[in-house]
């Protein structure tokens, strides 16, 4: 009889299994990349691995990276960017291959992933005065070109000036670009305010 009853769970379970890893109707399907594959379905974006597995599930918060063979997400280092917007604003962050935040969408813009930090943008508040008739502060924000590791520590700044401000929706209508280069691993161009750009070696 226990036999006869594992024999049964068996059979049920692999027309069960086949079917999970049939994904149907896909309109978009990246080459492999750091041995994941992107797939579009619906305005949504889903991860297979190499055997066709599904491994992060649809989900409409991933960022795309422009490349040769279209837009798509990617994963670097093991990252893949997302992006939460609050309050009308967009903050990027970051998930692992198991779907898990690893870096909580904080941060004006970021780049990709490459030798273990990305490019973001720090966004800084500063109270400048008071208010007291209406008992409320009186804010500033600027925003800072960092580099992040892979667990979103600031690791360097790369402008020590930033950027004002105005954290709010209807000024701030668009994504702040990066501007700062990566020319090496320690190599970085960075554009001062007079337009034109200075190279630091991070490591001295």
């Amino acid at each position: 009889m226990k036999k006869a009853v594992i024999l049964f769970l068996t059979f049920i379970s692999i027309p069960i299994l086949a079917v999970a890893q049939s994904i149907n109707n896909i309109d978009f399907i990246s080459p492999i990349h750091n041995d994941v594959v992107a797939i579009q379905k619906d305005g949504k974006w889903a991860f297979i691995n190499k055997k066709g597995n599904l491994i992060i599930d649809f989900r409409s918060d991933l960022v795309t990276t422009n490349t040769e063979d279209g837009d798509y997400p990617m994963f670097n280092d093991d990252r893949c960017p997302i992006v939460a917007v609050k309050g009308g604003i967009s903050y990027f962050g970051f998930i692992n291959k198991s779907g898990n935040t690893v870096i909580e969408p904080q941060f004006l813009n970021s780049s990709d992933f490459k030798n273990g930090n990305a490019i973001a943008l720090e966004v800084i508040k500063k109270v400048i005065a008071k208010n007291t008739a209406l008992d409320k502060d009186m804010v500033n924000y600027r925003y800072f070109e960092v580099l992040i590791d892979t667990q979103g520590k600031i690791t360097y700044y790369l402008n020590q000036d930033g950027v004002n401000i105005v954290l709010d929706k209807d000024f701030l209508r668009e994504i702040p670009p990066i501007t700062s280069k990566r020319i090496t691993e320690d190599l970085f161009a960075i554009k001062n305010k007079k337009n034109v750009w200075n190279i630091i070696n991070i490591k001295e």
